[in-house]
């Protein structure tokens, strides 16, 4: 799998290392991605997601439900 949340879609972003004579380099940004595992009450099933700590946050404030609901519609999940 790529280095994508399924919910919020955050993914890698492109930089600059800067040295202190400020010589550039190019580096990457990685979103803090953990695979974790919810369980979908409405459903009765478990289901795997990767997500950052930003979505699990989400997650937490919102419901595991109408999260799922809301990335299905979006596209970030296939059913």
């Amino acid at each position: 799998m790529s280095r994508v949340c399924q919910i919020t879609g955050k993914k890698v972003m492109v930089g600059n290392n800067v040295s202190h004579s400020n010589r550039k380099t190019k580096r990457k940004f990685y979103p803090n991605l953990q695979t974790k595992k919810f369980y979908v009450p409405e459903t009765g099933e478990w289901v795997i997601l990767k997500v950052s700590a930003n979505a699990l946050r989400t997650i937490n404030k919102n419901g595991i439900a109408s999260v799922l609901s809301k990335a299905i519609a979006n596209g970030n999940i296939l059913v």
